[in-house]
């Protein structure tokens, strides 16, 4: 049976969208969703995808979707939760709203998802979900705390997902992306700025430098990143846990390391030439 494949978060040029082509490319069955229908753009398989308005963050959206999608296609085999958002700066002069809101998304959206997914695939005891994290989840960096901790909760979450979903046939694979190219920084830079009274004034460099770190010439293509992760998806015994993308190897290393050594190297890394 060719594979019904839902996502989420899937605006053209990020890893969603790129998910998306490669799914269709290899003859599954797709559906692309974004809060606004119009950003998904185009892709080169259309005749395998569908596109849907869905907004992570509407109990009655996601709801009102995995039904239509089970009604129309009769089930749904893999459930990629990739929406996300970031609010760079620091801790202490995030708005309580922006806060709330990255939460929201990133941790209760995936809640959500599941939630709705999982009663229908259990009916015919198969499926996996797939949660896209981040390798901040586990190794957090300054000026983008709010970011690292969502993607902590995501990891915590697809580990007991991954427990409580092996009685009822599903399973969960939990992917925990370094560099990978993307809109992400771009969108967050066009609404980020400190507050007059910042006591962090002099970091701004450093914040900047933050924001932008995953889209470098070391970040990986979102389409080579989309091959790995759509591969695995694809295999009959997908891995519980796996990292793609720019810089997972030295992310790999540091995990091995001392958690004092860890976090003072990455302190340092984001605080250079400031006195």
């Amino acid at each position: 049976m060719v594979p019904v494949v839902l996502v989420t978060g899937c605006s053209a040029g990020g890893m969603g969208h790129a998910m998306c082509e490669e799914f269709a490319k290899r003859g599954c069955t797709v559906i692309a969703t974004s809060r606004d229908v119009s950003t998904i753009g185009e892709f080169k398989n259309e005749s395998n995808i569908r596109r849907l308005a869905l907004d992570v963050g509407k109990d009655d959206q996601v709801v009102t979707v995995v039904r239509e999608i089970v009604e129309q296609e009769g089930r749904i085999d893999i459930l990629i939760n990739n929406a996300g958002l970031i609010t760079p700066g620091p801790l202490i002069d995030q708005n309580i709203e922006n806060v709330k809101h990255v939460f929201d998304v990133n941790v209760f959206g995936i809640w959500r998802m599941a939630k709705a997914v999982i009663p229908e695939m259990s009916k015919k005891h198969s499926g996996l979900i797939v949660n896209i994290g981040s390798v901040v989840g586990e190794i957090p960096t300054p000026w983008n705390g709010i970011y690292c901790a969502s993607k902590a909760a995501v990891l915590s979450l697809s580990e007991v997902m991954n427990m409580e979903c092996r009685p009822l046939g599903i399973k969960v694979m939990h992917v925990a992306p370094g560099s990978v190219k993307s809109n992400i920084a771009k969108n967050a830079a066009t609404q980020f700025s400190l507050p007059p009274d910042s006591l962090y004034k002099k970091y701004l460099p450093n914040i900047i430098k933050r924001m932008h770190t995953s889209q470098t010439n070391r970040s990986m293509p979102a389409e080579v990143f989309a091959r790995d992760i759509v591969s695995k998806a694809l295999k009959k015994s997908p891995p519980s846990y796996t990292m793609a993308g720019g810089l997972v190897t030295l992310v790999a290393i540091l995990k091995r390391l001392p958690r004092s050594l860890v976090l003072y190297l990455s302190w340092s890394m984001y605080s250079r030439d400031i006195k």
